[in-house]
C-alpha cells in the first residue's frame, strides 16, 4: 500500500527557524514530521476489514526513523512525500518513505517504524 501527499515548505520550517542549522532551507526535523504525517495518513486509509486497520481508541506512535536528508530546498517549494507500507507485524508497521521536489529530485528517504497503541492507556502510563 502506498500513499502520497503534497506539501508546500513554509517559512517556519527552515533550519534557521527551527534551530537545526543556520540556513533558510527546509529543516530535517520538518522533513521528518512530514514523513511521519504521510505514514499516519497511509495507516488511516487502511480499510476497516484489512489487517493493520486502526480500531476505536487506537492510534500509532513513531518509534524509529532512519533518515537520509540528501538535498536542500527553499521555503515555497512544493514537495511530495510518499510512504510505502512494507510490512505489518502484529501492532508494528514498517515503512519506506521518500520526499521529492516537484521536479522528481530525491530530497530525503527514510525507513520508519510505528506501533499501534491504545491512546488512553498510553497516556495514562505517562502520568
Amino acid at each position: 500500500m502506498v500513499f502520497t501527499e503534497s506539501h508546500i515548505v513554509a517559512a517556519d520550517e527552515t533550519a534557521a527557524t527551527m534551530g537545526s542549522g543556520l540556513l533558510p532551507v527546509y529543516a530535517t526535523p520538518a522533513v521528518v514530521a512530514l514523513m511521519e504525517h504521510t505514514a499516519c495518513q497511509l495507516i488511516a486509509a487502511i480499510p476497516a476489514d484489512e489487517p493493520g486497520a486502526l480500531t476505536e481508541g487506537n492510534t500509532t506512535v513513531g518509534t524509529r526513523m532512519a533518515i537520509d536528508h540528501l538535498k536542500a530546498c527553499l521555503p515555497g517549494s512544493e514537495v511530495l512525500s510518499t510512504a510505502e507500507l512494507l510490512n505489518i507485524d502484529g501492532r508494528q508497521y514498517e515503512f519506506h518513505i521518500e520526499v521529492k521536489d516537484a521536479s522528481g529530485n530525491l530530497l530525503a528517504k527514510a525507513e520508519h517504524t510505528r506501533f499501534m497503541v491504545a491512546a488512553e492507556r498510553f497516556m495514562q502510563k505517562l502520568q
